[in-house]
């Protein structure tokens, strides 16, 4: 199940809200979501095979910068969908979109974005985007080049 307001988002996942995932205000941290947002781009990033070819070519994402706004206040216990879908991708670099649904609110309750450049982890330094995860992001997306 999902929510409405991820139908554009081709890789959603579903998390319960911990305990320790709250802080001394009494709702999840703001360090949490970008957790949760992390392990929603890892996902995507897994499925274009952007972390395999780290592994075979050295190169690989690295994280340029995050943002998020936060909606509505998330606390346990709840249940949350988190979306990632690219909404810009650049010769060596791609912008992330995120969404967090609450379900105890049943709505959209932080938007956060993501830019993750093409990095040459044996040379330290940017490369272009490898064409294949260009090309399976594309196809994911449901776009044509």
């Amino acid at each position: 199940m999902s929510h409405s307001a991820l139908v554009a988002f081709p890789v959603v996942i579903e998390f319960d809200v911990g305990w320790s995932d709250m802080d001394s205000y009494d709702h999840v941290s703001n360090l949490v979501y970008f957790r949760y947002f992390q392990d929603a781009r890892i996902e995507y990033l897994a499925r274009v095979g952007w972390l395999e070819s780290k592994r075979t070519s050295g190169l690989g994402p690295i994280v340029k910068s995050t943002a998020a706004s936060y909606r509505k206040p998330v606390k346990y216990p709840d249940r949350v969908w988190v979306g990632a879908r690219v909404i810009e991708a650049l010769t060596d670099r791609v912008t992330f979109e995120h969404k967090l649904v609450s379900r105890a609110w049943g709505q959209v309750a932080c938007e956060g974005t993501a830019v993750l450049v093409s990095y040459d982890y044996r040379n330290e330094c940017k490369a272009p985007l490898p064409d294949g995860v260009r090309r399976a992001m594309v196809a994911l997306e449901g776009q044509t080049e």
